[in-house]
């Protein structure tokens, strides 16, 4: 990959967005008279904020595909350097969380994305990486579903690792839940629903890219039936 390419992705911008979640809004009405979307009022959000450096299109969402199904680990370094640069500075963070994978879609892949993501930012600003999370169930692939179907799909599909001595250490703590692309936030609202049933204090959601509702529909769609169906 030329460094043409990867300096293509440029931030994602919106004159308006929810002040939780970040989802980018083409006018003010979604929003109640503090800024936030009807979904982060209703609390199924899970997460208490959700930050991400660009909108899932174009050479980013080819970038993402490119290290996520081509199997070229070496892009974590660049996109875990637009991470950086998307990183909250008002937020003070006790440790990072990766997304994990069931073992057998990691086998099946080679790698979990979301972790080699997590030990680059990490190894970025000290925030020491905490791999907490497993997947206790396989499940079906998310593209396709509804949100309801795919806050279903994911239920309870999270907890503690049983090795890390994790159980007990997590109360009062604040941690950065870290996944390649987001989507509807199912899979990010399970895992820190899991972290925070472990006690955690707060749980903010840091993406590479977030597919841009935006769009219009059918580019939309588009976006969101390539994206592999795992942890949006």
């Amino acid at each position: 990959m030329c460094d043409g390419c990867l300096r293509q992705p440029e931030p994602l911008s919106a004159e308006f967005f929810c002040v939780d979640c970040r989802t980018p809004f083409v006018n003010p009405f979604p929003l109640d008279a503090n800024g936030r979307c009807p979904i982060c009022r209703s609390g199924l959000r899970g997460f208490d904020a959700a930050y991400c450096y660009g909108a899932y299109d174009g050479v980013l969402r080819q970038l993402i595909h490119i290290y996520k199904y081509g199997g070229v680990k070496t892009l974590a370094r660049p996109l875990g350097d637009l991470l950086a640069r998307a990183l909250p500075r008002h937020e003070r963070f006790d440790g990072i969380v990766p997304v994990p994978l069931h073992w057998r879609r990691r086998w099946s892949r080679g790698f979990n994305q979301s972790a080699l993501l997590a030990r680059e930012l990490a190894r970025r600003s000290g925030i020491p990486m905490v791999p907490a999370l497993r997947r206790m169930r396989f499940t079906a692939a998310q593209a396709g579903l509804s949100n309801t179907s795919r806050r279903k799909n994911v239920a309870a599909a999270f907890g503690l690792r049983r090795t890390g001595g994790f159980a007990g250490k997590l109360a009062g703590r604040r941690f950065l839940l870290i996944d390649d692309v987001l989507t509807t936030g199912a899979t990010a609202a399970a895992c820190a629903n899991a972290l925070k049933r472990a006690g955690a204090a707060r749980v903010a959601l840091l993406t590479i890219a977030r597919v841009d509702r935006r769009m219009s529909g059918a580019h939309a769609s588009a976006s969101e039936s390539t994206s592999g169906g795992r942890s949006r």
